[in-house]
């Protein structure tokens, strides 16, 4: 438990006009560094930014294969199946990773930082390998839960090395953790956070492992990936949660906003994931991983921990917004991005309780939940460039982007679930959609409309953030060693 700590704030690193410790006892933030580690939080960076770009080529192809009329200018179904293994893996899996990786970079010590570098360089080598398998030995696309693959040695090699990297990140940003402490101000609840996330990676990383042993030989095809990638598919969801929530409120304070949920009340919420991760090895042992007791269970934790933790901080943030103004430039496409995110999560939390059957409601359901994460580490990502080093992202553009995003997202699944009310199915395209009204046309037309708004939402996020990269490095950068970034 040692491993799972609060950082601490440096106080010569706190500028004159800090608020009173009884004021910024509720202040979300953390303090970036400004020697090796932010060179290796860069680099975490831009692979994430490459795997967005790779999942918004395939995004492209995939949203015109289900659009009535365009797809039929397309391949038919296995076309659409081997773009969206790749735009899920690259959008969900890497790009999640990456800006776990950031985050990890930036709240750890300076322990083990040449197995920090490894890690960022398997997991671009696993990367490129599954992105590089399309177009060089593309296989059988599976579509799997939570983990899609193509069935070919290529793709799933690179999948092996990107788990791998993904391993040596997670024991490295456990070893380098900061201490636990008793005490715990606004940016010890974030560092507890970060590390309960860690955390929930290697317990994930753990089940994948606990599944490839017991799953029989002789299963193939679908069932085998699905129960392979089912029990550490659901505490990766942890890991993601985990990874908003200190997004939601580091971006909260970051528009000058004073949560009234508390330190100690934020570390609870976090702890309580956390206790729903470790539900994880008694499944395991108390039923057999292809029964449907296990996954159940597993369904059980996700909903009780996960789910509980997201409330309390939701409504703490959205209170602490209410009315506030905002006085510099730069804070503006961070709430964009943080009310965008509240909202398309809070969307496909909804959608959620009303799944009844295999439609579209369920990509809907869960579009919803991995944009509102993805909006998140968006405006995460604005708010620390400054810190890496480069410009702050602002202007019209910077705070239209989480906008534009979210609205072409919350369209997609609207779409979804219109489209779901009909019956229509999950994971087919094309002729195999099988729209019988106009109505079904309707929903899946609002749909492929909605994806393509997104799309441009996610080309002005890469275009807003490399304008901010490739500006110069302010020159006033205060503290030698740390940056607070507020």
């Amino acid at each position: 438990m040692s491993a799972i700590a609060p950082s601490s704030l440096n106080p010569a690193s706190l500028s004159a006009n800090r608020p009173p410790p009884a004021q910024a006892a509720a202040d979300y933030s953390l303090a970036v560094p400004q020697d090796a580690r932010r060179a290796l939080a860069r680099g975490w960076l831009w692979l994430g930014l490459l795997a967005l770009v790779g999942s918004g080529l395939f995004s492209v192809l995939l949203v015109l294969s289900r659009t009535p009329g365009v797809n039929r200018l397309l391949p038919a179904a296995d076309f659409f199946h081997v773009a969206l293994v790749l735009h899920v893996d690259l959008s969900v899996l890497v790009w999640f990773m990456a800006l776990g990786g950031l985050l990890w970079s930036v709240q750890g010590g300076e322990r083990g930082l040449r197995w920090g570098w490894s890690a960022l360089w398997i997991c671009a080598a696993g990367t490129l390998a599954m992105a590089a398998a399309p177009f060089l030995n593309a296989g059988e696309p599976i579509m799997a839960n939570y983990i899609p693959v193509l069935n070919s040695p290529l793709f799933l090699g690179g999948l092996v090395v990107f788990g791998l990297g993904v391993g040596v990140l997670a024991l490295r940003s456990l070893v380098a953790a900061p201490r636990l402490g008793l005490s715990f101000g606004g940016s010890g609840a974030l560092g507890f956070g970060l590390n309960a996330a860690a955390v929930a990676t290697a317990i994930a990383l753990l089940a994948f492992a606990w599944s490839f042993v017991q799953l029989p030989m002789s299963l193939t095809g679908k069932a085998y990936y699905e129960i392979l990638f089912w029990g550490g598919g659901h505490v990766l969801q942890f890991t993601w949660t985990l990874l908003m929530l200190v997004g939601w409120l580091w971006l909260a304070s970051a528009c000058g906003a004073r949560m009234r949920l508390s330190p100690r009340v934020t570390v609870l919420m976090f702890a309580l994931a956390l206790a729903g991760v470790f539900v994880t090895p008694w499944a395991y042992l108390a039923h057999d991983i292809s029964s449907v007791e296990h996954r159940s269970m597993l369904t059980w934790a996700m909903r009780a921990g996960g789910g509980t933790a997201i409330v309390p901080v939701a409504l703490a943030v959205v209170v602490a917004l209410y009315r506030l103004p905002l006085a510099q430039a730069t804070q503006h496409p961070l709430r964009a991005a943080l009310l965008a995110s509240i909202l398309l999560f809070g969307a496909g939390g909804v959608i959620g309780i009303f799944i009844s059957g295999s439609n579209v409601r369920i990509p809907a359901h869960y579009h919803g939940c991995i944009v509102g994460v993805t909006l998140a580490l968006m405006g995460l990502v604005y708010h620390l460039l400054p810190a890496l080093g480069y410009a702050a992202p602002k202007g019209r553009l910077a705070v239209a982007q989480p906008w534009v995003y979210g609205l072409g997202q919350l369209m997609h699944i609207v779409g979804l679930v219109w489209s779901g009310g009909y019956g229509v199915q999950r994971k087919v395209a094309g002729a195999e959609q099988v729209l019988r009204s106009n109505a079904e046309i309707a929903g899946m037309g609002l749909m492929g409309f909605g994806g393509l708004v997104a799309i441009i939402g996610g080309v002005l996020f890469i275009v807003v953030t490399v304008r901010a990269m490739r500006a110069k490095e302010s020159a006033g950068t205060p503290g030698a060693n740390e940056m607070v970034v507020q």
